[in-house]
């Protein structure tokens, strides 16, 4: 009976093997013409992820690589991706070759469970098994194409849909992570930096959002989170400390609206605060590069 069941075990996990190997032959397959792969994570809710991710794709694709950035909305239970940039309500084409992005402002390409939902009240109710096969077929069966840079916006926390990102795509280029200035979203962000370090993904650096209000009326700058702590977790943990994003009403107008903030508000202090962010990506990239071709 135990060499019945002994072999019986071997043949489920040659089979398991076997599937496992095929699934990432054909991510790297979809995935191989993406020169870089960041992920945008954060320790937790409601610190503007989601909102920072867009938006900063649209700067890179303003930057020079329009038409060659990607947005892969992973938040399977709560995705906004598409509301933040104007495509909710919109569905993907599905072809012989494979399933194609909707397309954006600058011919950003984006994927997201939204698009999947018959209507804003339907509620995903699934376990981890189920959001990791929807993690994997969104890698495996989507047309990206040749990008430059493909964001990949992930839920709040290092459970099931980070977990299964970071393994999928051990060639990730780095995570960005999101903070605001207040202590509790300090401390989850420590977690989030010591996550990707165990799972070997370098940390491109760390972003402050919600950093400082400017009055526009008398023009004095309130500190309403306190500040300057992104910064101080960065020096603590020696990680990068990549900016500071300030509180801008104009910037949940612009959400709600479907317009990604940069777009309507060039001159803006949040827009040119992004527009730091990528350069100094710029450089972790090119950097990252050179050291390993030495």
């Amino acid at each position: 009976m135990n060499v019945v069941l002994s072999s019986k075990a071997k043949e489920l996990a040659d089979v398991r093997k076997r599937a496992y190997d095929e699934e990432q032959r054909k991510i790297k397959a979809r995935t191989g013409k993406i020169r870089h792969k960041i992920a945008v994570i954060s320790g937790k809710g409601g610190v503007g992820k989601s909102t920072v991710t867009v938006n900063l794709a649209m700067a890179f694709a303003m930057h020079g690589y329009a038409h060659s950035v990607g947005i892969l909305d992973a938040d399977i239970t709560g995705p906004c991706v598409p509301k933040i940039i104007g495509l909710h309500g919109q569905r993907v084409q599905a072809g012989p070759a494979g399933i194609f992005p909707a397309m954006g402002p600058l011919g950003i390409k984006v994927l997201s469970m939204d698009f999947l939902l018959p209507s804003d009240e339907t509620p995903v109710i699934w376990r981890g098994p189920l959001k990791m096969k929807a993690i994997s077929q969104f890698l495996s069966d989507i047309v990206w194409g040749e990008l430059d840079f493909l964001f990949i916006d992930l839920p709040p926390g290092t459970g099931d849909e980070p977990l299964s990102i970071m393994q999928l795509l051990p060639e990730m280029d780095g995570v960005v992570i999101v903070t605001i200035p207040s202590e509790v979203s300090q401390i989850v962000v420590k977690k989030a930096v010591t996550f990707s370090r165990k799972l070997n993904i370098p940390v491109i650096g760390i972003v402050e959002n919600m950093s400082g209000f400017v009055c526009p009326k008398c023009g004095a700058e309130i500190n309403i989170f306190k500040a300057g702590g992104g910064k101080k977790i960065a020096k603590d943990l020696t990680v990068p400390f990549l900016g500071t994003i300030p509180i801008d009403p104009e910037i949940c107008e612009a959400s709600d609206k479907g317009v990604p903030f940069i777009v309507e508000h060039m001159n803006s202090p949040a827009t040119k605060a992004f527009m730091k962010i990528v350069k100094k990506i710029e450089v972790f990239l090119k950097t990252k590069k050179t050291q390993s071709e030495k």
